[in-house]
C-alpha cells in the first residue's frame, strides 16, 4: 500500500511539474505580446509553482524510503521541508509581484499600453488547466495523506483565483481603457497568494517543529482510549504526538492494574494500536504500560 501511495505521489507531481513548464512559456509569450503586468505576475507565480512541484517530487521520492539507523522514524520530513520552502516560495513570489505592480504605478502612473484580449485568452486556459491540475492532487494528497502535494495543490489553487482576478482586470480595462487597473489587479492578486503562503508556512513548519496533531486527531486517541477504560485500562501517563510527512508519531503510557500479566498487558497495547489505526490512518505508535498503585497519586 505505501509502494502504491509513493508511485502515485511521484506521478502527481511530474503532472504537475509538467502542466506548470507549459503555463509558463505560455504566460511569457502573452505577457510580452499583451504588455500586461498582471500577465507577467502570473508568468512569475507559474514559476514558482513550477518550482514547488520539483521540491514535490524531490520529497515524495525521498520520503518513500524506509526507515534506517540514521532515521528511525523514516524520511517523511522531507515532505514537511518541501511543503515549508514551497509556502515561502509562494510568499516571496506575492512580494515581488507586489513591488512590480507598485513600481509600475509610481514610475508610470499606470499608463501603459496593454492587448487585454491575449491576456484574457491565455488566462481562460490557465485557469483551466490549473483547476484539473489542482483537484487531481488535491485527491492524491487527501488519499496519500501529503504534506507535499497538499502545498502544491493550494499553490495551484491560489493560481486560479488570481488567475480569475487577472481576467476581470483585464475585461475592466477593455471596457473602460483605464490601464491603471492592471497593475492594481495584480496587487490584489499578491494579496491573495500571500495569505496562501502564510497559512501553509503555519501549517508545514508546525510539522517541522514536531508540533502536536490536529485536535480532530487527539480527540480520536482519546475516544479509544476512554472505550478500553472498560477492557482494563486506568487511565494514561502521558501522550505524545507529532507529525513526519504523512505518517502521524504517536506515544503514551498507560495504567493498567498491577495484577496484569506481561502477557495481558501485550494484548491489550496491541489492541488499542489496531483500534487507533482503524481511526486514524499511517501511524507510528508506541505504547508503554505501567502498573497502577494509590502510590501513584499521592
Amino acid at each position: 500500500m505505501e509502494i502504491e501511495n509513493s508511485q502515485e505521489k511521484k506521478f502527481g507531481a511530474a503532472v504537475s511539474i509538467a502542466s506548470n513548464t507549459v503555463l509558463i512559456l505560455i504566460k511569457i509569450v502573452a505577457g510580452v505580446l499583451s504588455g500586461s503586468i498582471s500577465v507577467l505576475s502570473e508568468a512569475l507565480h507559474s514559476f514558482a509553482d513550477l518550482s514547488a512541484s520539483c521540491l514535490a517530487y524531490f520529497s515524495v521520492s525521498k520520503s518513500a524510503k524506509p526507515a534506517d539507523n540514521d532515521h528511525p522514524y523514516g524520511h517523511g520530513k522531507y515532505e514537511d521541508l518541501a511543503g515549508f520552502v514551497e509556502a515561502i516560495l509562494i510568499i516571496l513570489t506575492a512580494l515581488y509581484i507586489l513591488f512590480v505592480a507598485c513600481e509600475k504605478i509610481i514610475t508610470h502612473g499606470g499608463n501603459h499600453e496593454i492587448q487585454t484580449t491575449v491576456g484574457i485568452a491565455i488566462m481562460c486556459l490557465s485557469v483551466i488547466v490549473n483547476w484539473l491540475i489542482s483537484s487531481y492532487l488535491d485527491k492524491i494528497a487527501q488519499k496519500t495523506d501529503s504534506i507535499a502535494l497538499k502545498t502544491d495543490s493550494e499553490h495551484l489553487r491560489a493560481d486560479i483565483y488570481s488567475s480569475l482576478g487577472i481576467i476581470a482586470g483585464l475585461f475592466a480595462v477593455k471596457i473602460t481603457g483605464l490601464n491603471i487597473l492592471d497593475p492594481i489587479i495584480a496587487i490584489f492578486v499578491a494579496a491573495i497568494i500571500l495569505r496562501t503562503g502564510i497559512k501553509l508556512t503555519k501549517q508545514s513548519s508546525n510539522n517541522l517543529l514536531d508540533g502536536s496533531l490536529p485536535k480532530e486527531d487527539k480527540v480520536k486517541i482519546d475516544d479509544v482510549l476512554n472505550h478500553f477504560k472498560a477492557h482494563g485500562v486506568i487511565g494514561t501517563k502521558q501522550i505524545r504526538t507529532s507529525k513526519s510527512g504523512s505518517k502521524r508519531l504517536i506515544q503514551m503510557s498507560i495504567y493498567l492494574p498491577s495484577g496484569v500479566t506481561l502477557i495481558e498487558a501485550h494484548n491489550i497495547c496491541d489492541e488499542i494500536e489496531n483500534q487507533i489505526r482503524k481511526n486514524l490512518k499511517n501511524c507510528d505508535i508506541t505504547i508503554h504500560p505501567e502498573p497502577y498503585c494509590k502510590c501513584i497519586n499521592k
